[in-house]
């Protein structure tokens, strides 16, 4: 049995295998509450063959929503989340919920809330200036923070990724492009990276030695004047040294300034495009092309920059960006990643894993195009996926419409 599928342990969580289903928004929780499709989604991906499945997104606050539809951690949010994991359980596989705040990221006019920026800044989204939070403020985002992993306890969660990616608000803080502040989060690299060590430390303690805790972490934003490598090395050693973490999980990119540094492969620009509710569809259609740059696609395409990380850091790591096949895996395995994580390819094709099991030559059908970028609006799926799927389940026969 190749290494990638041998049982791996997670903090006090053992998986069964080193596959990681990463975070891809879902869009399908109307009412801001889990749904039968939720559940689906993620038993369909649990069926398929992943060590663990990620639930996103699970903002810490109403505010801190994409958009309204999205799940925010509160008690009504606990019974459904139970049936969730109890389903991906059931399965054989593990659960993890994406917890955090989107920050600037946030549509302030959808949430009916401001959306948050450590310095002042107007919201594209929102098409209103954002709201920047004092000390007290960002102690209550702490808290809440905090909170959430609690709640995701109780909701039969095994492990919780913190989201200190994509400039959503913690990983705003750690931009010197966005973050101007003359406070003790402001300023310095060690200011900027404070509220990212105090978020970690907090659900630390919220949960114990209970669940795993993980955190999506920027590499670099991809835009001038952001965070780089070296900054983002060096918040990274100080969260190893907090000890609050089990493992990183290395992305890269910005969902405010340039998403396709995380993805690669074609620019969804003309789907999004039609998808977008106004006034941010007439904004894309002046800035489209300079917002989705096309980034050509290759296996493990964030290699390169993780493997600085890798180099510097003793704690677990887990390696994200164009992993789809086997050789892609050991390749991860052999340079010292403990885990990988996917994303589009599970799309495509939620058994790939158990595909590749009984043919270590399977390849994605995934093509990199893109198109279920814009499908977060409408159910995330992939466009070229066949109808009614089956996925051979350990306790039924599981039919999903794509």
């Amino acid at each position: 049995m190749t290494e990638v599928f041998t049982p791996a342990q997670l903090g006090p969580v053992t998986l069964r295998n080193k596959v990681i289903k990463a975070a891809t928004f879902e869009g399908c929780t109307p009412e801001a509450l889990v749904t039968d499709e939720l559940i689906a989604f993620h038993r369909e991906v649990a069926a398929g063959g992943v060590g663990m499945t990620t639930v996103a997104y699970c903002a810490v606050a109403p505010g801190g929503r994409t958009d309204r539809h999205q799940i925010w951690m509160r008690p009504e949010a606990v019974p459904g989340l139970r049936k969730l994991t109890d389903a991906v359980h059931a399965e054989g596989a593990a659960a993890s919920a994406q917890i955090g705040h989107a920050g600037p990221v946030a549509n302030a006019a959808s949430n009916q809330l401001p959306a948050l920026a450590p310095s002042r800044m107007f919201s594209p989204l929102g098409m209103r200036p954002m709201k920047v939070p004092g000390e007290s403020e960002i102690r209550e985002l702490i808290a809440a923070h905090a909170n959430a992993a609690r709640l995701a306890e109780k909701s039969g969660f095994d492990a919780i990724e913190i989201h200190f990616g994509h400039n959503y608000l913690t990983s705003s803080f750690l931009s010197p492009l966005l973050n101007r502040r003359t406070d003790r989060y402001g300023g310095s690299a060690e200011n900027r990276a404070r509220l990212a060590r105090e978020i970690a430390c907090a659900v630390r303690e919220a949960v114990g030695d209970r669940l795993a805790v993980t955190a999506k972490l920027n590499m670099e934003d991809g835009v001038r004047g952001g965070l780089t490598v070296p900054d983002s090395l060096r918040a990274a050693s100080w969260l190893q040294d907090d000890g609050a973490l089990d493992a990183l999980e290395l992305t890269a990119g910005s969902s405010l300034l340039n998403p396709m540094l995380l993805f690669h492969g074609d620019a969804p620009r003309r789907e999004f495009a039609k998808v977008l509710p106004p006034p941010a569809r007439w904004g894309f259609r002046l800035a489209g092309r300079s917002f989705l740059k096309e980034y050509p696609y290759r296996e493990a395409y964030l290699l390169e920059r993780a493997r600085q990380f890798r180099r510097e850091l003793s704690m677990p790591l887990i390696l994200l960006g164009g992993i789809t096949n086997l050789d892609t895996m050991n390749r991860a395995m052999a340079e010292g990643f403990e885990f990988v994580a996917m994303g589009r390819a599970l799309l495509r094709e939620p058994n790939l894993l158990r595909r590749i099991q009984s043919d270590a030559t399977t390849r994605s059908a995934c093509i990199h195009c893109n198109e279920c970028m814009p499908t977060i609006y409408t159910g995330t799926r992939c466009l070229y996926r066949l109808n009614k799927p089956v996925v051979e389940s350990s306790s039924a026969q599981l039919e999903v419409r794509a």
